[in-house]
């Protein structure tokens, strides 16, 4: 049978009858391993706030291209800021997106003994005149960072019978990075094949743990099933849209499935914003395989491995990866010690 659509999964059913529990366990596994997305509905995240960040976002992105470079990315070591149309690339290619780049704020590390992974940590950046997006943000992040939370304890209780499973991983300071995403129209051709033309941005996998997705009614999101099928994934009511990120599938030896992406350009005269929240762990921390109950460790697939973004298991190392790779402006201005841009697809030198 083959599919049009991801499956909507209902996070309430974990306050259920013990009935409910396991059938929401087993819709987890079925959407995780088999697909990487799905709608999570019947979670407590207030959507009036999610409303409110949408619309600020998009406030924010119709400023001044000046008033919006007061906060740009290139001036933080730790990857916080706007980056304007084409600024971040993915597989090499520009992605036409502007963005702001969030998360938790934490304090900075100055001994330079620590590995260089650990310079990402800090404060967000804010525009001056732009102060009543902060406090939305804020609140807006506690509550999904406390649903991601829920669902990874879900993951480790269906697939682990325990729910701590994970626990060491995360620890008391998680990744919370967020992206504020505004993609505007392009011109193109109807049925236009996908391409750099109209990449909003490019194909590719997740980095961390679990993504949580909040997109608006204009189309683009668009989902790998196999090698030669794409399927579209559109708005669906107070949904988040969960998708399965590498470091998840490598704890389980590919038994969940990172799922390769992409966007595609909104049509010209239309512009789409999305918000995203990657949950990862600790930047300390390194990611085993976690041995599955033998019924599912013999559906494992292993990892798949891509020699276009090669796998890192020290958490930090494969963040900084992946943001090098996207910000080579600030990785040559903060990271010139260990970024090596000669290496488009590892340029990062690890130093041992």
């Amino acid at each position: 049978m083959s599919i049009s659509s991801i499956p909507s999964l209902d996070l309430s059913l974990l306050k259920g009858t013990q009935i409910q529990r396991e059938s929401f366990y087993k819709d987890l596994r079925y959407a995780a391993r088999e697909i990487g997305f799905f709608y999570l509905v019947g979670h407590d995240v207030d959507w009036s706030i999610c409303e409110d960040l949408f619309a600020l976002s998009a406030k924010f992105f119709h400023l001044p291209l000046e008033e919006k470079l007061k906060i740009t990315i290139d001036n933080s070591p730790h990857f916080r800021g706007y980056t304007k149309m084409g600024g971040e690339y993915t597989l090499g290619s520009p992605d036409w997106r502007e963005e702001v780049d969030l998360g938790a704020e934490r304090e900075i590390l100055r001994d330079s003994n620590l590995p260089a992974y650990m310079r990402m940590q800090g404060p967000n950046q804010w525009l001056e005149s732009f102060p009543e997006i902060k406090p939305v943000f804020y609140t807006w992040q506690k509550q999904v960072k406390n649903m991601g939370l829920t669902l990874l304890k879900a993951f480790s209780q269906s697939l682990y019978g325990r729910e701590d499973m994970f626990d060491d991983l995360f620890g008391q300071f998680p990744q919370e990075y967020v992206k504020l995403i505004h993609y505007p129209g392009r011109p193109r051709v109807n049925n236009q094949a996908f391409n750099s033309d109209i990449q909003g941005v490019g194909e590719h996998k997740d980095s961390g743990f679990l993504t949580f997705l909040m997109i608006d009614d204009v189309p683009g999101l668009q989902v790998e099933l196999d090698s030669n099928t794409w399927i579209d994934v559109t708005k669906k009511p107070n949904a988040f849209i969960i998708n399965i990120g590498e470091l998840l599938e490598l704890a389980t030896n590919g038994y969940l499935k990172a799922t390769m992406h992409r966007v595609y350009s909104p049509k010209e005269g239309q512009d789409r914003i999305s918000i995203a929240m990657f949950l990862g762990a600790q930047l300390n921390k390194t990611v085993p395989i976690y041995p599955l109950p033998d019924a599912l460790a013999k559906q494992a697939r292993g990892v798949d491995k891509d020699p276009r973004n090669p796998l890192i298991r020290e958490v930090g190392w494969n963040y900084l990866k992946r943001k090098l790779r996207s910000h080579p402006k600030v990785a040559e201005r903060f990271y010139s010690d260990v970024f090596d841009p000669s290496n488009a697809d590892n340029p990062v030198k690890i130093p041992y």
